[in-house]
């Protein structure tokens, strides 16, 4: 029965189905990201990779994620985002299919770049459906949801599907993911709408007035703009190198934990991002400003990560409030956007958005690879179920990274000038 468009969205809680639905597609595109991090025995053993094998194998998603992101905001702003996100979100579904069916390594790979492809539409969709069916006045409240929802998928990665990886198998488990993409898929083709009827509300967020390549160079040329650029990237990549991972071998190792042990105490560290994200946000709207809430998170980030990785056997209830707080602290990183968006002119918002968020793609790309070399580096020649055994001495050699990538974000932000939370309009 088809449903008449103005009937349906004129409803005042349909601006709040649209975002459920685009927050539904974060949240499977974490789903998707992080799956790797709870077969990672299995991945190594079907597939005969080693530390950087593995690494290679998970990263291969942020390389064609990073590609695809260029021309995704142009596409999104050309074209029809709702048939645009449900074929994005049926390119994921067939990539987690296609992954569930690989029987060789590059197989893995290509099916691993496919959702990559089809993810890389996750965010620019949420914000772009945000500033078309929300007033101004809503938009920093319900982007900031944005890290939540993402967060919310990221735990459902970790605990639910490490159960049913136990139970199914890594590659049933797969083909139930992409059921999920399919499922979604036609929900946001049947509800999702590109814009209200009545007339448009001015846009805030991702999408500029119109696509100009004069805006590009713009942005290309303010330093500020690369600052936040490599500030995002070495703030958050160690959430997606650890947590989205190597956190589950690390604690296995380091603690004796199962495998959903392990898990359930990694999305720790994603619900308290889920959490940080909005409410530091806040905070730095209350005390108008941005650069200090990141300053002291990025701190606090910094002596709990060292914590974890440095300390000999912590007590668990301790190691999860400490996971809890990396992740929490981590959430600041979201400010980085904020400020983009203020220190340039409105019309170029959905450029620099794209920019920062290609930091944080291309600093995740080659960071899970790194720490699976280091590994492989330090690795003594003893094999253990059939794959190459990393001691904590390993562990703890290789993530040394981590807080180095933390510390060097703390000092580019000395560089990184204040916005006084307040957006140039040309």
């Amino acid at each position: 029965m088809h449903i008449s468009n103005k009937h349906f969205t004129t409803y005042r809680f349909y601006p709040w189905i649209v975002i459920i639905l685009s927050a539904s597609f974060l949240f499977y595109k974490y789903i998707l990201q992080v799956s790797p991090s709870i077969m990672t025995d299995e991945l190594m053993r079907e597939f005969q990779v080693h530390g950087i094998g593995l690494g290679n194998l998970a990263a291969s998603f942020f390389y064609s994620f990073l590609i695809a992101q260029f021309f995704v905001g142009m596409l999104l702003d050309r074209f029809s985002p709702r048939l645009l996100t449900t074929v994005a979100l049926l390119v994921c579904a067939f990539g987690a299919y296609s992954f569930s069916k690989a029987d060789s390594l590059v197989l893995a790979g290509w099916a691993r770049t496919l959702m990559g492809v089809g993810a890389a539409f996750a965010t620019v969709s949420y914000m772009k459906m945000t500033s078309l069916w929300f007033k101004p006045n809503q938009f920093a409240f319900v982007g900031g949801l944005l890290a939540s929802a993402a967060m919310l998928g990221a735990i459902t990665g970790q605990v639910p599907l490490s159960l049913i990886v136990s139970m199914l198998g890594w590659r049933n488990s797969l083909r139930l993911c992409a059921i999920l993409g399919l499922v979604l898929a036609v929900l946001f083709y049947l509800i999702g709408r590109d814009r209200p009827l009545q007339p448009k509300i001015q846009s805030v967020g991702v999408a500029a007035p119109k696509f100009s390549f004069r805006d590009v160079w713009t942005v290309l040329t303010i330093k500020q703009n690369w600052l936040l650029t490599i500030y995002s990237g070495l703030a958050f990549s160690p959430i997606d190198a650890f947590a989205g991972l190597w956190c589950i071998p690390f604690l296995k190792e380091g603690y004796q934990l199962t495998h959903t042990h392990a898990a359930f105490f990694v999305s720790f560290i994603f619900f308290g991002l889920a959490l940080g994200s909005p409410l530091l946000g806040l905070l730095s709207d209350r005390l108008g400003q941005r650069r200090y809430v990141m300053l002291g998170s990025g701190c606090v980030a910094l002596v709990a990560v060292t914590t974890i990785i440095y300390s000999i056997h912590l007590p668990l209830w301790l190691l999860g409030s400490l996971l809890f707080l990396f992740g929490f602290s981590t959430g600041a990183f979201m400010l980085g956007f904020a400020l983009g968006r203020e220190l340039n002119k409105l019309t170029v918002a959905a450029t620099i958005v794209a920019l920062i968020n290609t930091g944080d793609v291309i600093f995740g790309a080659f960071t899970e690879p790194l720490i699976g070399k280091l590994l492989d580096i330090g690795w003594n020649g003893k094999i253990s179920a059939g794959i190459h055994y990393f001691s904590m001495m390993d562990y703890r050699r290789a993530l040394t990274i981590l807080p180095l990538y933390i510390l060097l974000s703390i000092v580019l932000l000395l560089f990184i000038r204040e916005s006084n939370t307040k957006q140039k309009i040309a």
